[in-house]
């Protein structure tokens, strides 16, 4: 596979793989075979773009309905603008049919990183879509452009996660926090690019991954109206700051430390980044000892599969997995099957099961 970015098992054990280039396809249950999805948009795939995140309706069963987000071309500030957004259409056989865009990010610009773009379904049947801020700004001088403060923006969807109902409407019960383009959308805000998302099994929460600059990647538990403080504080760098001891202290933007003024990470990951790429709260029988941990994959430094332990919202501890035939693997994806284990899909285009370490 060329470059595999989200996966959804369908209820007979096949999954759907985006594919970061544009394309879709089924592979077998068993891994040996795979067919192309026709119907699939057309997508910006510079930088970190693409056909990224998938997933399935909650009622999939009874209306096949699938939705999945991409970077998408179109009018907006600068040359060649793009955003994340999001589609849904049914799934039969191995074409989409009646596709519609029911989400799209406002203000499309010239940026080729920071989509964000991982899809989550609620209990409630509402779905939560992280958006990154898209990077527009001096990556070594966060105030150098008005960009950088996107994430604060509450009349953007830059750097929030919003939450909507199947078609594409605001979900009811959202904190109100949002105008213009973004009202009745905002869930929070103040996000860099968050790559990962899961519902708690236990609590119903949602919890995102997201990338911090030099360090600082995080670990979320996201409530209503929470502001996360990017580009205002945060426990990484800019880009080229000299690191100052073992916690890199000194350069930490904001002075590091969130509360009381910004909802502080359950966790975070520093001085370097590991770059998480996704997450996942595992459930299965195969790992009987990890029930209600969290999994997520790692891109960057200590790249692999993570494990964090909680112990109610707070984290207890946190081991990167050893998992055979791992190593130089950029795991993009960790899931869960429904047979209980893990599947992986990296960005050299392996689709990888474990079913121990």
């Amino acid at each position: 596979m060329s470059s595999p970015w989200g996966l959804a098992f369908l209820p007979d054990g096949r999954m759907l793989i985006t594919q970061k280039s544009g394309g879709m396809v089924i592979v077998s249950a068993g891994g040996g075979s795979k067919v192309s999805v026709t119907g699939v948009p057309s997508v910006a795939t510079g930088g970190q773009g693409g056909l990224l995140d998938v997933v399935l309706d909650p009622d999939f069963a009874t209306t096949p309905w699938i939705y999945f987000s991409y970077s998408e071309a179109g009018a907006g500030s600068g040359s060649n603008p793009a955003g994340t957004a999001v589609a849904r259409a049914q799934l039969v056989g191995n074409a989409l049919q009646n596709l519609t865009v029911i989400f799209r990010q406002s203000p499309k610009v010239t940026a080729n990183n920071h989509f964000g773009a991982r899809l989550a379904f609620r209990v409630d049947k509402t779905l939560f879509i992280t958006l990154g801020e898209r990077q527009t700004y001096d990556s070594a001088n966060l105030t150098a452009t008005r960009g950088a403060l996107f994430a604060q923006d509450l009349s953007t969807t830059r750097g929030k996660v919003v939450r909507i109902q199947r078609d594409g409407s605001p979900a009811t019960g959202n904190p109100g926090i949002g105008s213009g383009a973004a009202a009745g959308l905002l869930w929070s805000y103040g996000h860099r690019n968050p790559q990962g998302a899961a519902i708690h099994p236990t609590t119903g929460d949602l919890w995102v991954t997201e990338h911090g600059p030099q360090g600082g990647d995080e670990l979320n538990r996201v409530t209503s109206g929470g502001n996360y403080g990017w580009p205002l504080v945060s426990y990484g760098c800019v880009y080229g700051a000299s690191y100052s001891g073992s916690n890199n202290g000194a350069c930490r933007i904001g002075g590091g430390t969130h509360a009381p003024g910004y909802s502080e990470p359950a966790t975070y990951w520093g001085p370097t980044s590991i770059a998480p790429s996704s997450l996942m709260f595992y459930t299965g029988s195969g790992f009987p000892e990890w029930q209600g941990n969290a999994l997520l994959g790692a891109l960057g430094t200590d790249q692999g599969v993570w494990r964090v332990v909680l112990n109610g919202n707070a984290v207890a501890s946190r081991e990167l997995l050893s998992i055979s035939g791992l190593a130089g693997e950029r795991v993009r994806l960790v899931r869960q099957g429904p047979d209980g284990w893990l599947y992986l899909l990296t960005d050299s285009g392996k689709l990888i099961r474990v079913d121990r370490p």
